[in-house]
């Protein structure tokens, strides 16, 4: 492949924003690639996917040479077997040299996979013989997965409009709203998305709203809503019947939440900023359904988010823990007499899953569980975990 330049410097750009400037990497490419009018989806998907990489795969190029961007840049091109272009940054860097570096025998799988030592030892006391096999699924690249909005049309319907603007899609199996592109394409610029006929969501992260049994006509909370992917499938499932509300602590996600209402056509949606504990306390016992989707660390996301690994840390868990536990106690309240709570996070450590679920149950007896289900990111899914209790 022809390597050009300007675009290479924009990666450089991206990387030292993400790694130096310790900032978020879907923000700095999202702003990379409103960078330059005149780039097409080639390279716009060039810098995107270096970026990505060389993130992912940062410790693994950066082995015994340092974490300069410009050699990892050319630990990169080396693993791509990209000829070294003649410039001034790449002069006194060999690439048989690190070839050697990156096919060296015997190395730690903490570098071979790319992840701090402390995430492998606390991966390998969770998890035992699996983790390797996550990790392996968490180093690979996402899909991108959208889910169809029935409320509008139906995945095969769908399937053919997104064909018409371009965009070649397939049906996933074993998720009825889903839709996954066979090649990546910046389908926010379609027609199909600005009429509110799909959202990009995970497959996995498309089993929570149906794990909730919802049902038309239902008051639903959704305490822990961000910009609301969930809290818009809870919507259509319940055929935009009956009261969904939408609670965060962040009011810009809210206000995201309502646009992303209005594009979809659900009028059942009602969002409320969590500004102090009196928020939560006039919403006790309403909730036919409560869903709990919590902060957690992430890990099972890392596919998505592979610049998560470094800024996480033990002391980040163990806060995130106690976070989890208190919303739990907090928030339980809101489901009704014979309601439903349900509890999900996007991480794989049993710490964060059904630890917390047995830790809340061993302090309140009214609750009891039904079903708890692990989505592992080995299965092809982003990594969730859900659990639906009963309240007596």
């Amino acid at each position: 492949m022809k390597l050009y330049r300007n675009l290479a410097l924009a990666v450089i750009q991206g990387l030292e924003e993400i790694l130096a400037g310790n900032r978020y990497a879907d923000k700095v490419v999202e702003k990379l690639l409103r960078q330059d009018p005149r780039w097409g989806s080639r390279d716009r998907r060039f810098v995107a996917e270096t970026i990505y990489d060389i993130v992912r795969w940062k410790r693994l190029f950066a082995y015994k040479s340092g974490e300069e961007i410009w050699p990892l840049f050319a630990a990169w091109l080396t693993w791509k077997n990209i000829p070294f272009p003649a410039w001034s940054e790449l002069t006194g860097l060999e690439e048989q040299k690190i070839r050697e570096r990156l096919n060296a025998p015997g190395k730690p799988r903490a570098i071979a996979q790319s992840i701090p030592d402390w995430l492998d030892e606390i991966g390998e006391k969770a998890l035992g013989d699996k983790w390797s096999h996550e990790l392996n699924a968490l180093n690979e690249e996402a899909p991108v997965t959208i889910r169809c909005n029935k409320l509008k049309i139906v995945p095969k319907e769908l399937a053919k409009i997104l064909q018409q603007e371009g965009i070649e899609t397939k049906i996933l199996e074993g998720h009825p709203d889903g839709l996954s592109l066979i090649k990546r394409s910046n389908i926010f610029r379609t027609a199909a998305f600005q009429e509110g006929l799909f959202e990009v969501q995970d497959a996995g992260s498309q089993e929570i709203a149906p794990f909730c049994k919802p049902e038309a006509g239902m008051r639903i909370i959704d305490a822990c809503a961000g910009a609301g992917g969930k809290t818009l499938h809870l919507a259509a499932l319940t055929k935009n019947k009956g009261r969904i509300i939408a609670l965060d602590t962040e009011e810009w996600k809210l206000q995201e939440l309502k646009k992303r209402a209005r594009r979809a056509g659900i009028s059942t949606i009602e969002t409320r900023t969590i500004t102090d504990k009196k928020v939560i306390k006039r919403l006790e016992d309403q909730a036919d359904v409560l869903l709990l989707d919590v902060p957690c660390s992430g890990l099972g996301v890392l596919r998505r988010n592979p610049d998560a690994k470094w800024k996480l840390t033990p002391e980040v868990i163990e806060k995130t823990i106690h976070l989890q536990q208190q919303i739990l106690m907090d928030y339980a309240g809101m489901t009704k007499s014979g309601g439903t709570m349900v509890y999900a996070t996007c991480s794989i450590l049993p710490q964060e899953n059904e630890a917390q679920v047995q830790w809340f149950l061993n302090q309140n007896s009214e609750f009891k569980l039904m079903e708890e289900k692990h989505l592992l990111p080995s299965s092809g899914t982003d990594g969730f975990y859900m659990a639906r209790l009963k309240r007596d």
